[in-house]
């Protein structure tokens, strides 16, 4: 087991000024404090879910700042925050608007005090309406110089999956074709469907890294009991058509970071149903085996949708906790 130090926390408690709350974001400063975003209202999907901010400072004794909303709307609810810091230490706050998954827009405000203020929203890509950019997961840096956002449509009737590149840090944005993927209704006769075919509707929310100058890949969500993967030769601008991988899905979120060693950390629930337990895995071989599994959290309840970021030999990870709270985790890699 590669973990040589562990501490959990939460962001807040009982005491907070929304009911339930989900999909947590995070980044970290040079300083080591740690800026945690995600949703909170009365429940997903309601006209009064707005997005929510919490500083931990002060280092290792450091606590939590009491939650502040950092985006509101009067007339539809927020959805999926996703921090981003640029190389000159500003901070992107990306994050969905809309009622319904299929008319989304992304909007995006900016801070140079490290989530103290923000500037007034604006669209990402004028005009949008399915949801440009990252959809829940981070951006990335390629060793090229282009961002590269993780993303993904949404409608009755598929999912898909895309990535999205800017060369000029953010202010415009270029999009890849869906990654391919093999589809197939499943019949009453077909207990399990063949592996690396999806059944229903597809995959959404990619996490991304890059394994060596120009050469991408992405872990996703998937309908059919198992993260899938694809890779890039390009930089990011094709895709292979999509594979199962060998680690089972229970259509919810995840997410991944590479270390400075080159060590993955993926988070996920390892489960084809449910969101117990919550696990971190690593991988040594680019993702191609997923080994030493050290549990976040294995009780009944809800544990899901992990944001995840790597900073030298230490992991900083935040996920929905039933619900009701954030939590938070420091990990220490050997």
């Amino acid at each position: 087991m590669p973990i040589r130090l562990a501490r959990k926390e939460f962001i807040f408690k009982d005491e907070r000024p929304f009911k339930s709350c989900h999909a947590s974001t995070l980044i970290r400063s040079d300083d080591g404090d740690v800026l945690a975003a995600w949703f909170g209202g009365t429940a997903e999907g309601a006209r009064d879910v707005d997005i929510w901010a919490s500083l931990r400072s002060g280092g290792e004794d450091g606590s939590w700042s009491e939650p502040r909303r950092i985006a509101a709307s009067d007339e539809e609810p927020l959805w999926n925050p996703v921090l981003y810091r640029r190389v000159d230490g500003r901070v992107d706050l990306y994050y969905k608007a809309g009622h319904k998954i299929p008319s989304w827009r992304t909007l995006v405000s900016t801070s140079s005090d490290f989530g103290g203020v923000w500037s007034p929203p604006k669209e990402l890509v004028e005009g949008d309406v399915g949801g440009r950019g990252p959809v829940k997961n981070k951006p990335i840096r390629l060793a090229g110089g282009l961002l590269a956002a993780p993303a993904s449509v949404e409608t009755k009737e598929r999912w898909d999956a895309f990535v999205d590149l800017s060369s000029d840090e953010g202010a415009t944005w270029s999009r890849t074709g869906f990654v391919p993927l093999r589809r197939a209704e499943r019949s009453s006769g077909d207990a399990v469907p063949k592996p690396g075919v999806v059944v229903n509707k597809g995959v959404i929310q990619p996490t991304l890294w890059e394994s060596e100058p120009g050469i991408v890949h992405m872990l996703l969500r998937s309908t059919d009991r198992f993260i899938f993967r694809s890779d890039s030769a390009d930089g990011g601008r094709t895709w292979c058509e999509a594979y199962a991988t060998g680690v089972p899905n229970n259509n919810s979120g995840i997410d991944l970071t590479k270390m400075d060693n080159g060590l993955l950390a993926l988070v996920c629930n390892p489960v084809e149903k449910g969101r117990t337990p919550l696990v971190v895995r690593f991988s040594a071989d680019n993702g191609s085996s997923w080994n030493d599994e050290f549990v976040l959290e294995r009780e009944p309840g809800e544990y899901s949708y992990p944001a995840v970021i790597g900073c030298g030999n230490e992991l900083h990870l935040t996920y929905t906790w039933r619900r009701e709270r954030i939590a938070y985790w420091k990990l220490t890699v050997e």
